[in-house]
């Protein structure tokens, strides 16, 4: 994998532990703010609180601290390349060969044996991911849709992949350290360690995504993806459209039988990704978007 050229920066000075401190910085004060703006104007929703945390404590921290390191923030983050139809593609077929095994990987760090923080921790998560989605009628599906589909993908993109992996990229750390150490970080984030494993991989898949294509929407859209089929899943559960946990169990053996479905899966998956590494390594793709600034080519 070619390290990318370093875009035009501001504040070269600056190490990368102190560009990732300050994002850090600018992202515990976007909390902050989150959680100010929560008590005094929303109470109940807990999908509009979210929406407020990913505006104050995701988008506008990535933004600020790329508008404080590059002269072109939104290009470096790769917000001005459209996906390909082909990228696109990828995204779909991977999420859908890679699904038996991501349900083994989920079932196996389940059955972990953790401290007990963790396990609170993680029953924490569990309750809140109940409320959110409790979902009984179309328009309430739509805007579980927007907020944990579109605007949880947007905002964690924007934070991981396109501001601290980006940064870390540009660092003499390189593409793959700073792919598997952004997705440990995301996958921590989440505060779920009984799906500590299956969240990090993913992440270094919207990592590799980010890298190949130079298009953040890619990785936007396989986030987006992801969230939204547990949405809508959960929603026709609730219906009783589909029986409870649909999709769950496929790949998952029998007691005490070799798990081929899942390993088939993971093969696949592998082969997919190592496919796409070389399709797109030395491919333009999507179509570049003007920032109104001088476009300019990059690796």
């Amino acid at each position: 994998m070619k390290k990318t050229s370093k875009p035009m920066e501001r504040g070269t000075q600056l190490k990368l532990g102190t560009r990732l401190l300050l994002l850090l910085c600018i992202m515990g004060f976007g909390l902050m703010v989150a959680s100010v703006a929560t008590k005094l104007l929303i109470k109940q929703s807990m999908l509009a609180m979210l929406t407020i945390q990913d505006i104050f404590a995701f988008i506008l921290p990535a933004v600020v601290a790329m508008a404080l390191f590059y002269l072109r923030p939104f290009h470096v983050m790769g917000l001005t390349r459209m996906p390909s139809l082909k990228a696109l593609a990828v995204v779909v077929v991977f999420y859908l060969v890679s699904l038996p095994a991501m349900n083994w990987l989920v079932d196996f760090n389940g059955s972990m044996v953790l401290p007990s923080w963790m396990r609170q921790a993680e029953d924490m998560a569990a309750d809140a991911t109940k409320q959110i989605l409790d979902i009984n009628t179309i328009p309430q599906l739509l805007f579980c849709l927007f907020v944990v589909g579109l605007m949880a993908g947007l905002s964690e993109e924007m934070l991981f992949r396109g501001a601290m992996q980006r940064t870390m990229q540009d660092s003499r750390l390189g593409a793959h350290t700073a792919i598997w150490v952004t997705a440990i970080v995301f996958s921590a984030f989440h505060m779920q360690f009984f799906g500590f494993l299956p969240r990090m991989l993913l992440g270094a898949w919207l990592g590799y995504l980010f890298v190949w294509t130079r298009s953040l929407w890619v990785p936007i859209i396989a986030h987006t993806l992801n969230n939204s089929t547990v949405v809508v899943m959960s929603y026709l559960a609730g219906k009783g459209v589909v029986p409870e946990g649909f999709g769950d169990n496929l790949g998952l053996p029998a007691d005490g039988a070799f798990p081929w479905m899942a390993t088939a899966s993971l093969v696949l998956s592998i082969a997919i990704a190592l496919w796409a590494a070389r399709s797109f390594r030395n491919e333009k793709h999507g179509v570049e978007v003007s920032d109104g600034t001088h476009t300019e080519a990059t690796a």
